[in-house]
């Protein structure tokens, strides 16, 4: 018998009913004799309604006392889903994150997973039971309560497979797979039978918001097998692989990603100076702001104009620390752009396929969408673009790629 560590998110325990649904499918993994561990989220639109309520209190709370407020909410689910269980006569126990003591450092609302203590679960699977965990937490050294992030159930349950060395460790959300793109986008879009850790994780750093980051790049780490399944419905899911499948003829472009949260901040006029990038990106750093692509040109009269692209939210927090930056460097301006988007293409099979880029090009001039930034990588290449023009570009690539006709579900 195996032994699963399943994670189910805020859809699939939404409500009582869809947390009983939950134990009525443990139940059946438990009559077979398998052990289970089981990460949940909070109850879908609860941790929305715990920030709305900060803010009713105070506009930027500290992040400290938002990780105390915002954790609560997966207390909920893990008890209501324990009283499910043990109505069925399956034993069970709860645990939140610093119970477990899943130890982060105190980056509070983006902690990051440093070790877990796995001999309590270990402890009560040894005796039968079905061990409940609160996803997206943890505890720092000095016992403050922290949170991963959003998404962050994902980076618990892959956290728990690997510490544990599960069999499996299996994402149970609202959705039967990962798919070519978003079906909700493209109305072609095919479920992947399996897709690679190396894809998967483009997809999901680029905008795909089937799986956190984080959580692939834990699976990856450390080879835990991966596949992301259906709360509602039953079928094979995707499986997250290390290998390549082997087939004669692999598809150029495995999926496209995008992202609407993106902004894009410029710094024009800088000095053409070593270590300009680091003035500029360091202070960026120092206030917790992740940046992602980067861009910078040398104009005629030799400054720079240097540009990168922030999550949404960052960008107000950003804005202020580059324009102390540029008073510093004594830059002509700052500008700025918060509406626009992140459109990826990613594949591991552009490693041998040329004029991948020039093809994305075209079906994008097609559209008559101009292009703002690029950015590649062996397996992807990204591009910003207006945002107003997403989706039309989202359809023009599933279209060029031929996504709609590839063979890519098993039958």
């Amino acid at each position: 018998m195996a032994l699963y560590v399943q994670k189910y998110g805020g859809t699939s325990v939404g409500s009582v009913e869809r947390i009983e649904a939950v134990a009525d499918k443990l139940k059946k993994f438990k009559d077979q004799g398998h052990d289970l561990v089981v990460a949940v989220s909070a109850m879908s639109g609860e941790t929305n309604r715990l920030i709305s309520l900060a803010k009713e209190v105070q506009e930027t709370p500290s992040p400290r006392e938002m990780d105390v407020l915002v954790s609560t909410g997966e207390q909920v689910t893990i008890a209501l889903l324990c009283m499910a269980l043990e109505k069925r006569g399956i034993p069970a126990r709860s645990y939140t994150g610093s119970q477990v003591r899943i130890l982060t450092d105190s980056a509070h609302t983006k902690a990051r997973i440093q070790d877990i203590d796995v001999e309590r679960i270990q402890g009560d699977l040894a005796q039968g039971r079905v061990v409940v965990v609160a996803g997206f937490q943890g505890a720092d050294a000095e016992g403050n309560i922290t949170t991963l992030g959003r998404g962050g159930s994902d980076t618990t349950g892959v956290a728990l497979a690997a510490a544990l060395k599960a069999d499996e460790c299996q994402i149970y959300t609202d959705v039967d797979g990962v798919y070519t793109t978003d079906p909700r986008v493209v109305e072609g879009a095919c479920r992947l039978e399996r897709i690679t850790f190396e894809e998967m994780l483009e997809m999901a750093s680029l905008g795909s918001k089937i799986l956190q980051i984080r959580s692939v790049e834990f699976a990856g780490k450390y080879k835990v097998p991966l596949r992301v399944l259906s709360s509602f419905e039953e079928g094979p899911g995707t499986l997250i692989t290390i290998e390549e499948e082997e087939t004669v003829e692999k598809p150029v472009i495995s999926g496209i990603a995008f992202n609407r949260d993106e902004a894009k901040l410029t710094v024009l006029g800088v000095p053409d100076i070593p270590g300009v990038a680091s003035k500029i990106l360091v202070p960026v750093s120092d206030a917790n702001i992740e940046v992602d692509m980067i861009v910078q040109n040398i104009a005629a009269d030799q400054t720079t104009d240097f540009t990168f692209t922030v999550h949404r939210n960052d960008y107000n927090k950003a804005e202020e620390v580059l324009r102390a930056v540029a008073t510093e460097l004594e830059a002509r301006e700052v500008v700025g752009n918060n509406k626009i988007a992140k459109v990826s293409i990613v594949g591991v099979g552009m490693r041998s396929h040329a004029g991948v880029a020039s093809k994305m090009f075209d079906a994008l001039a097609k559209e008559g969408i101009n292009i703002q930034m690029i950015s590649t990588s062996e397996i992807k290449v990204s591009v910003v673009i207006a945002e107003k023009y997403l989706e039309l570009a989202v359809r023009a690539l599933h279209s060029a790629f031929d996504l709609d006709k590839v063979d890519t579900v098993s039958e």
